[in-house]
């Protein structure tokens, strides 16, 4: 039976419905119909509502379902929509700012808290409740509590007036049930549309399409359905007179910019409000810029509890997903502008700054990310602010042990009390600016634009020690001490080196005059690092005190301090303990230790301090200097971010080059005279490994040219040291090249040279004695003397020594200034002879235990003792003439340097 009879029966409409349903339709026929409907009926079905509308109608139906759920006592399910009644609140919260809480709410809010307490109180109700409803119980209880502490007053005010409240509520409802009434009956009039002729197909279109809406609104049907029937035929006559058509599709044409109109009037009255799902303005293919959201309500009063709950508020976004934490930012600005506008007292002030320069730091989630230059001078202009208010107001006392709970915000006789720490603050800072420095080329201006921060840096640094040596404890000043030892500990004095030499030059300005007569840099790392000793209770900050304290003192070539400092510590002994940074910096302090050593000409000093870093072929990475290319067996992704995080900025770095020079030099003056003096001894140990392989791979080179690289200029130099050419060695080492490179980067250029060109000479010496005493019956100390280009005394005292240490085999005629020969060194064949002895030895030694493992007797030459050990009972020593006579205990090396006798064979 056909849909278009309204006197079908139920069960013929359904049956046709579910039938109309299964049919498929055509796949153009959606798009036909919506092209065909007529204005006027889009007009009819759209009802524009309000924002406000929408938003407190989705509250009350889930404040209705939470009656619901108090009434059966189904506390599982207040608690569910308790949750969602707060989400929606929320999502409301524009709306809600600008009109006030709602009555319904507050009303729901006081009722609910009631209801909680009186369940509560209810021992044996409790106890016939299930485990779900008790713990949501507990959990809506504690959670009410919580959320309505921000509801105090309005909760109050309702419950010491309900009826009032609630018959103000009534009259609400009543008037938007009204206006939604009145909506709906507009609607229900305009919706009797005029008939058309089922025989054209575009009619039937519109017809199905009217139909199908009209089921929708079966509710208004059914109660119009006496005059439905009466009408009906009415409805479906067709209309002849096409003229009466075309004038309604021009009204209709009419009425569009009229909708439109009316939709932008509703819009206005509504105060601006967005309408969701609504169409926006685009001009020129970009949105309209929105206002920004107000701070407060209009006719608000301001004061410290509504600027702390506001801050509070956006608080709560930080760190959600999603959150703009730019605008976070400038929301905070502005509550401290508008605190500052109101006069509401420095404390609520500090605070908004704290939570400013907090939220700063954490604009960049990634830890390994560092700061963008606005944010930057942001955070820095931001905590010179913060210390300007701290020190302007003595009465403000800030402090992590603080509570909020104890906060004193409101202007009071009792000073401020703030919660916050304004060292962490700067530490992060520091860090930051670290971060920054290390993720910054450093071969670009960009680097030293961001170095010229440092001052800055420095500067708040020197103005938080201030405020900290009066209102912080001594933990806190020992950790703002060390921050401002970490940024001096490197950096050459050259105001005080120019002082000390009595080279006071002409200031150009007041400013350069007032820095050049300020406290010299070991005048305060003293001062600090003192404090430290005395008064730090933790290990690592007074290591790294220690640390820099070292660094400074070799830095400026105080050897004897820093080395007498490096010893009574004892750092050596357990450093391998520390963590990673400061294994770093005692990796920098030992090479700096090092290379002042080799300054002050403590050649041996410098390469012991030096010997460690340089023998691990990783001395880049070992100074936080870079790294190396690894596999990733060793180092996989994440270890290579947080070794990347520890990386001393460039501007802190050690010269690698001047630092391999150094110890190759010095290895060269400590192993060339060893070389000579032990040239046929079979046990010479190496001095240098590194050294030695640099010699290696000057020997295996086919064609030697002119030295290009340093070790090149190193290894040349040692080859004419080994022939007692000092001269050469003196050419190779001290250059234009060599000067360029490494030698002009130490502060006391010239005195550095000299003392290179001493160390050369006497090496020098001491290598052709070694060489070639054998070819001397007697040499002159005159001659050597001119052949060195060294003093008489100092020749006398070099050759003294040897003979002191046995060295040399010789003696000094003091009338003729000679040194005479007693040639008792073995030529190179005697040499060759006793080690060929010796090796001998060893292996009849050790062919006689193999046999005594296999036989359990020791071939004759060992018995059995009683206690089941070994005797040996004959072995073989060399005598004073060099022949070999039969002895009790081992083989012992005798007498080389008889005086009296040669050796005989």
């Amino acid at each position: 039976m056909s849909r278009f009879f309204a006197t079908g029966s139920d069960s013929e409409s359904e049956e046709s419905s579910s039938a109309d349903e299964l049919t498929p339709k055509a796949p153009g026929g959606n798009f036909k119909q919506s092209l065909l409907i007529s204005d006027d009926e889009e007009d009819t079905k759209r009802v524009v509502r309000s924002a406000k509308d929408k938003r407190f109608e989705e509250l009350t139906n889930l404040i209705k379902t939470i009656r619901n759920a108090m009434k059966i006592r189904d506390m599982a399910k207040c608690l569910e929509e308790f949750e969602q009644l707060c989400r929606a609140f929320l999502k409301s919260k524009t709306i809600v700012d600008k009109e006030g809480v709602p009555a319904f709410y507050i009303r729901l809010l006081a009722d609910l808290e009631d209801y909680l307490n009186q369940l509560w109180e209810d021992k044996e109700g409790k106890k016939k409740m299930n485990k779900n409803n008790a713990k949501a119980l507990s959990t809506l209880r504690q959670k009410i509590r919580k959320y309505n502490r921000d509801y105090e007053t309005e909760v109050a005010a309702y419950k010491e007036n309900p009826q009032e409240s609630a018959d103000e509520e009534e009259e609400k409802e009543a008037g938007g049930s009204g206006s939604s009434s009145d909506s709906e009956g507009e609607a229900g009039e305009d919706g009797v549309l005029p008939g058309r002729s089922p025989l054209r197909d575009d009619d039937d279109d519109d017809d199905d399409e009217d139909w199908g809406s009209d089921t929708v609104d079966s509710g208004s049907e059914s109660s119009d359905e006496g005059e439905g029937k009466s009408s009906l035929a009415v409805v479906f006559l067709k209309k002849t007179q096409e003229g009466e058509k075309s004038g309604e599709k021009r009204v209709s044409k009419k009425k569009k910019p009229k909708k439109k109109e009316r939709l932008e009037e509703e819009a206005e009255e509504e105060g601006g409000e967005e309408v969701e799902g609504g169409w926006e303005k685009v001009k020129g293919g970009a949105p309209m810029v929105k206002e920004k959201p107000k701070m407060f309500a209009k006719g608000t009063e301001i004061n410290v509890p509504v600027v702390v709950k506001k801050l509070n508020e956006i608080l709560q976004a930080r760190g959600k997903k999603g959150t703009d934490r730019a605008a976070q930012i400038e929301l905070l600005h502005s509550l401290a502008t508008i605190a500052g506008e109101n006069n509401l007292g420095q404390g609520i002030l500090v605070k908004i700054k704290f939570n400013i320069i907090a939220s700063l730091y954490d604009y960049n989630p990634n830890l390994a990310a560092f700061m963008k230059p606005d944010m930057w001078k942001k955070c820095l202009d931001c905590i010179d602010e913060l210390l300007d208010i701290l020190f302007e107001h003595n009465n403000i006392f800030i402090g992590e042990n603080i509570a909020e709970d104890n906060e004193s915000l409101a202007i009071s006789d009792q000073p401020f009390r703030v919660r916050g720490c304004i060292l962490t603050l700067v530490e992060r800072m520091d860090e930051e600016f670290t971060k920054i420095m290390q993720n910054t080329d450093p071969h670009s201006q960009e680097y030293v634009d961001n170095l010229k921060d440092e001052g800055h840096v420095c500067g708040i640094i020197d103005r938080l020690l201030d405020y900290m040596e009066t209102k912080g404890s001594t933990e806190e000043i020992c950790r703002i001490y060390l921050r401002r030892i970490m940024h001096t500990y490197y950096k050459f004095d050259y105001k005080a080196h120019r002082r000390s030499l009595g080279l006071q030059g002409e200031t150009k300005s007041e400013q350069d005059q007032e820095e050049s007569e300020g406290e010299d840099s070991a005048v305060i790392m003293d001062r600090l690092c003192k404090f430290i000793y005395a008064k730090d209770r933790t290990d690592r900050i007074r290591t790294c005190a220690i640390l820099c304290h070292i660094y400074h003192h070799a830095l400026h070539s105080r050897w004897y301090q820093a080395r007498d400092l490096m010893l009574m510590s004892h750092l050596q002994d357990n450093i391998q303990h520390a963590d990673p940074p400061v294994q770093i910096l005692y990796n920098r302090t030992m090479v700096q230790l090092g290379i002042c050593a080799f300054r002050q000409g403590m050649i041996k000093d410098a390469h012991n301090a030096l010997l460690d870093i340089q023998s691990s072929g990783r001395a880049k990475e070992l100074l936080g200097q870079g790294l190396l290319m690894r596999n990733m067996q060793e180092r996989n992704a994440e270890q290579e971010k947080i070794e990347k995080r520890r990386q001393v900025p460039f501007h802190m770095h050690i010269n690698l080059e001047l630092l391999e020079c150094v110890y190759l030099v010095s290895a060269m003056l400590l192993e060339i005279p060893y070389m000579a003096a032990h040239e046929f001894d079979a046990r010479r140990r190496m001095i240098s490994k590194q050294f030695h392989h640099q010699l290696r791979v000057g020997e295996r080179q086919p064609l030697l040219g002119p030295p290009e690289s340093m070790r090149e200029h190193v290894v040349a130099a040692s080859k004419a040291m080994k022939m007692g050419d000092w001269r050469t060695c003196h050419s190779f080492i001290i250059n234009e090249k060599m000067n360029s490179k490494v030698w002009d980067l130490f502060p006391e250029t010239q005195r550095v040279r000299e003392m290179l060109v001493r160390k050369i000479q006497e090496e020098s010496l001491r290598t052709y004695l070694f060489t070639y005493s054998s070819v001397y019956d007697s040499i002159s100390m005159g001659t050597l003397s001119e052949m060195f280009e060294l003093e008489i005394p100092t020749v006398h005292s070099i050759i003294s020594k040897m003979i002191i240490n046995e060295e040399l085999m010789a003696s000094l005629d003091q009338p003729t200034q000679t040194v005479v020969m007693h040639r008792t060194e073995p030529t190179s064949l005697q040499n060759m002879a006793l080690q060929l002895a010796e090796k001998l030895g060893s292996l009849v030694e050790n062919n006689e235990r193999v046999f005594d493992l296999k036989q359990g007797v020791y071939g004759g030459y060992f018995n059995r003792d009683q206690k089941g050990g070994y005797q040996q009972n004959k072995s073989y020593n060399r005598d004073q003439k060099g022949g070999y006579q039969q002895n009790k205990g081992g083989y012992n090396r005798g007498g080389y340097r008889n005086q009296n006798h040669q050796s005989n064979y």
